[in-house]
């Protein structure tokens, strides 16, 4: 497939789309002084290319009682192991991110609770898959920056 070259206007889109995913395509079209049918045949094709993968929704995790984080290495018994254990950590659903990495941990988990209770029965569940050799827990004191938007703007703003 060859590589999908975007526009100033397919700039401008995204950029409207990072910081707000459920603006209307009809909003977009005005402050670009273009059609909201041109809005949605862009979106489209740089759906179709996989520049736009989704959109995604931000919670409020303390409202909901889930402002527990917490952040496990897990250690594998055998690197061999890895594939087996991420899908056990898939019917984990309080792990929200799960990373191959290098180094100290082979793999590196994001867990979301509702107390210290509930994250130690969570690293239990961790701890019990096979091929877990064991874990190691950082508690987060405060996530003081989750923003992916910078990061989405400087990389449309640098092509």
């Amino acid at each position: 497939m060859a590589k999908f070259k975007l526009d100033e206007v397919d700039h401008q889109i995204l950029d409207m789309l990072i910081d707000n995913t459920r603006i209307p395509f009809t909003d977009i079209a005005k402050k670009l002084l273009i059609s909201a049918g041109t809005v949605h045949v862009r979106v489209k094709k740089m759906e179709e290319a996989g520049i736009i993968m989704g959109s995604s929704l931000t919670l409020d995790y303390q409202k909901l009682d889930y402002s527990f984080i917490a952040y496990v290495g897990v250690f594998l018994q055998n690197t061999s192991q890895t594939k087996f254990v991420l899908e056990r950590i898939t019917d984990i659903p309080y792990v929200t991110v799960a990373h191959i990495t290098t180094g100290k941990f082979n793999i590196f988990c994001k867990i979301r609770a509702k107390d210290t209770m509930h994250a130690k029965d969570i690293i239990f569940m961790l701890d019990d898959i096979e091929g877990v050799y064991r874990t190691e827990t950082m508690i987060s004191l405060e996530e003081s920056l989750n923003d992916k938007k910078r990061l989405m703007h400087t990389i449309f703003n640098e092509l």
